[in-house]
């Protein structure tokens, strides 16, 4: 059970990420995301999780050497996105983000979406990457069954992550259940529903009777799955409150109350007919 801020787990290629991470998805105004990045950093956050789309990877870079923080103590997620699939592309698309960010390495890199009739190449050059050891740990973002289980097909090497879209609205146990049968770690975005879910009486009763609020009830409930998660915030009193999720506990049957809130809804695109480059 986590149970501290530091605890990370260990991916199925032996790399140690943390449970829970600060994400800064639409962030583009510099001082609020390294003001953001550098609050994280100072309550006790490792993970960092941005992606080239977001056009702020070199503010983060800034943010972290800013920090303080020594370099193997941070867990830097980017994420390769749509037009540049393909082995050369991505190649090329990993030293761009690499550059802005100004790092060495990458811990984990993700294929953003799963684009039609590119993504095993672009496995590929990820694999390549991998072994060189300019990432930690490779992964995927949005992937659904039958895109795991193509990429199971072509490759030896399976995703250490996948990064979905998880909350108590969509819950997505099949596709949980079956990157747990096969070491794949769940990490999820928009873990709060983008605020959606602070009015749900479920979940404001389990706040009010734990002392706790609605973020840190949904927050607790990812954990207790075993589920990586980071919430975005820019706000400091938020992104403090989101890491206090590791001072209680949820019952079994808080857990299946959050559970029975699922109606498959989500707030973003469908990782199947989400537009893909022609």
């Amino acid at each position: 059970m986590t149970r501290s801020i530091t605890d990370r787990i260990r991916l199925n290629n032996g790399t140690e990420m943390p449970w829970l991470g600060l994400g800064v998805w639409k962030v583009r105004e510099e001082e609020k995301l390294i003001r953001s990045v550098r609050t994280a950093l100072d309550y006790g956050y490792r993970s960092i999780d941005t992606a080239t789309i977001y056009g702020n990877e070199a503010e983060v870079g800034k943010a972290i050497r800013q920090s303080g923080v020594p370099r193997e103590e941070l867990f830097v997620t980017t994420k390769l996105w749509n037009t540049e699939h393909g082995y050369e592309r991505t190649i090329s698309a990993f030293e761009e983000s690499l550059k802005q960010l100004k790092l060495d390495y990458i811990d984990l890199y993700l294929i953003h979406w799963p684009v039609r009739d590119a993504f095993t190449e672009t496995w590929r050059a990820f694999i390549k990457l991998y072994e060189e050891g300019k990432i930690k740990a490779i992964g995927v973002s949005n992937f659904q069954t039958h895109h795991l289980e193509e990429i199971i097909a072509t490759s030896d090497i399976l995703p250490a992550v996948n990064q979905i879209e998880l909350h108590p609205r969509l819950t997505q146990k099949p596709l949980l259940n079956f990157c747990r049968n096969r070491g794949i770690q769940v990490e999820a975005w928009s873990p709060l529903m983008r605020g959606r879910l602070m009015d749900e009486p479920v979940l404001t009763e389990l706040a009010s009777r734990l002392n706790k609020s609605v973020a840190q009830i949904i927050l607790r409930w990812n954990l207790q799955l075993g589920i990586a998660t980071i919430p975005k915030s820019v706000t400091t009193t938020r992104i403090i409150e989101n890491a206090g999720i590791f001072d209680f506990e949820l019952s079994d049957e808080a857990m299946l109350a959050i559970d029975g809130l699922n109606q498959d809804i989500r707030t973003g695109a469908h990782p199947d007919f989400f537009d893909t480059p022609k």
